[in-house]
């Protein structure tokens, strides 16, 4: 399933910059960065869920968020893009 990640997390102190930096390295093992803070990954379940809570334990509720967009198997026709950074298919190859 498609899921679209995105996060907004406070910087303004050294601990929210290493929050981000580990909620950004956390969603770099399983997703694709497509924005500054919004990643694609085409995940099972499974991953998805140990996934999610590892970033729900990395961010301070109080003031940092999280938002999950379950775009689900048929996303090819829910995702248009239009500009800069050409897209991916996250179903074909990756090559490291």
């Amino acid at each position: 399933m498609m899921v679209i990640i995105s996060y907004d997390v406070n910087t303004q102190d050294k601990e929210g910059k290493t929050r981000l930096r580990k909620v950004a390295r956390e969603c770099q093992k399983h997703a694709q960065r497509v924005q500054n803070s919004v990643f694609e990954a085409d995940l099972d379940y499974s991953t998805f869920i140990k996934l999610k809570d590892k970033l729900i334990k990395l961010i301070d509720k109080d003031v940092d968020s999280l938002r999950f967009y379950h775009l689900g198997n048929k996303w090819k026709t829910r995702v248009e893009h239009i500009g800069a950074k050409e897209t991916y298919d996250p179903e074909g190859v990756i090559i490291i």
